[in-house]
């Protein structure tokens, strides 16, 4: 390393958020510029530690050290070809992912860790505005055609190493636009359309084809994709969202959070002057404490909402690491998010357990009472039985596997026991040259695991096509998600 001694130079430091009061009228990113000399210091902080447990808890297995090193140095250049050698986006990840690298860093042993995230992002910031990321063309097509269904994370991930490895790949994706949940899940403040649009410029000058607005099983069937491509990637992502069957359900202003949230990117993109479902002057209540839920959250204060509320039936986590998930392990503690900061107000050990209409069967209250975790299972708290008001209810419980429509049915591919789509060691399902990668098999997951998973799985179908490959694979199937 550059600077042995940084670590003990430097504290942790991240760049500041933008003010709320400024923030909230707008949809921009949060996070104001970090000065170029401050990252270098906080570079400087990556130890010699031996073994950087870093590479292990990154799914990618991203070289940090190396490009820690590099950016220490001001060889930055060389910094953004390692981290684009594990890794196809990390503009993504760097905006999106909570960085299980940092939880694995051995600096965290006993103090704050590296800001790994933050010089991953100011990397692929600093190459895309020097002009540094370019298409990287095949030398030799093999005339071999693969289907990607679904343009999220992992299918984007796939199709890219696929074409850079010679084949003739399309993109299909049901929405209008490509880019899946990074499209229309993702909130502009947490990642900026334009992050995704040029990124997806660099893959069509590459040779990618997308087709949006296409429903694979009912704008094309699933007889017409076998007969035009030699071999099909599931990567259509877990889209079934977990859902709150309690008497009331059926009243207006209960919704699921992915019919709320991608409104607004519609509205971000010019494609509606208002969403259809708005949390203007509503009191809202979002029922689910993840990310998803602080999604709606940011996303409600700069609609105007009245009040808001954000149930968690979980506990409220420990400041700090919690003793049961110790280092390198992903830590179970609190985290408050851009959102949180905003307002708003988060209630946990709370359970729901009926909605209640009014007149014009609306929701008007939540009727809720404190949980006790016991032995496993969460037990009533006598006498806490309260109602809340409310009349807009966001449901952010996340997903329980993929969209069981006509897609996977005529494909004829067998489901595991979470109801994802079944794979083995080499990413194959159980139907001849049909893959699987990313939330479609793994269930609900990270963003760096999508990615992961696509890569590996691309190398999987490139050796199944050409009996061998050169792409990498940085990870193996497994049935244990991460958490």
């Amino acid at each position: 390393m550059g600077d042995t001694t940084g670590f003990m130079k430097h504290g942790r430091e991240l760049p500041a958020r933008r003010p709320v009061s400024v923030r909230l009228r707008d949809w921009k990113e949060v996070y104001e510029p970090f000065a170029e000399g401050h990252l270098e210091d906080q570079a400087s902080r990556c130890m010699d530690c031996g073994i950087p447990f870093c590479n292990q808890g990154c799914p990618l297995g991203n070289l940090i050290p190396d490009w820690n090193d590099l950016v220490y140095r001001d060889r930055w250049r060389e910094a953004i070809d390692r981290l684009h050698a594990t890794n196809n986006f990390p503009e993504f990840t760097g905006r999106l992912c909570p960085a299980p690298c940092e939880a694995a860093c051995v600096l965290g042993i006993n103090q704050d860790p590296v800001t790994i995230k933050q010089v991953e992002v100011s990397i692929i910031d600093r190459a895309w505005d020097e002009g540094w990321v370019t298409p990287v063309r095949a030398t030799v097509q093999t005339g071999k055609r693969i289907a990607v269904i679904g343009s999220g994370p992992a299918g984007l991930a796939a199709g890219q190493q696929l074409t850079r490895a010679g084949h003739e790949v399309t993109v299909f994706e049901r929405a209008d636009r490509i880019g899946g949940l990074l499209r229309y899940g993702i909130p502009e403040f947490k990642m900026e359309k334009r992050q995704l649009d040029r990124r997806l410029e660099q893959m069509q000058a590459e040779g990618t084809e997308f087709r949006a607005s296409v429903d694979v099983g009912v704008d094309l069937t699933v007889a017409q994709l076998r007969a035009e491509f030699d071999a099909i990637v599931l990567a259509g992502g877990a889209t079934q969202s977990r859902d709150l069957p309690i008497p009331g359900r059926e009243l207006a202003g209960i919704h699921q959070a992915m019919e709320y949230l991608p409104l607004s990117n519609q509205v971000q993109e010019g494609d509606l002057s208002e969403p259809s479902i708005s949390a203007r002057g509503r009191r809202v209540v979002i029922i689910g404490g993840g990310d998803t839920g602080a999604d709606c959250l940011g996303t409600a204060h700069r609609q105007g909402a009245a009040s808001v509320h954000q149930f968690e039936i979980m506990p409220r986590p420990p400041d700090a690491r919690a003793d049961s998930t110790p280092w390198p392990t992903w830590p179970l503690m609190i985290r408050t998010s851009s959102a949180h900061e905003e307002g708003g107000e988060r209630v946990f050990s709370v359970n729901t357990e009926q909605f209640l209409g009014d007149d014009e069967s609306r929701v008007r209250a939540l009727a809720i009472h404190e949980v006790e975790f016991v032995d496993g299972r969460f037990e009533k708290v006598e006498g806490s039985a309260t109602e809340l008001e409310t009349d807009m209810v966001l449901l952010a419980m996340g997903f329980t596997g993929p969209d069981e429509g006509s897609l996977l049915g005529d494909l004829g591919v067998e489901l595991d026991a979470r109801s994802n789509v079944a794979r083995d060691e080499t990413w194959a399902t159980n139907v001849e040259g049909v893959f699987v990668a990313g939330d479609m098999g793994r269930g609900q997951s990270l963003i760096v695991w999508a990615i992961a998973e696509g890569r590996s799985c691309a190398a999987a179908v490139d050796r199944h096509l050409m009996g061998d490959t050169l792409l990498p694979s940085p990870v193996v199937p497994t049935d244990a998600p991460f958490r």
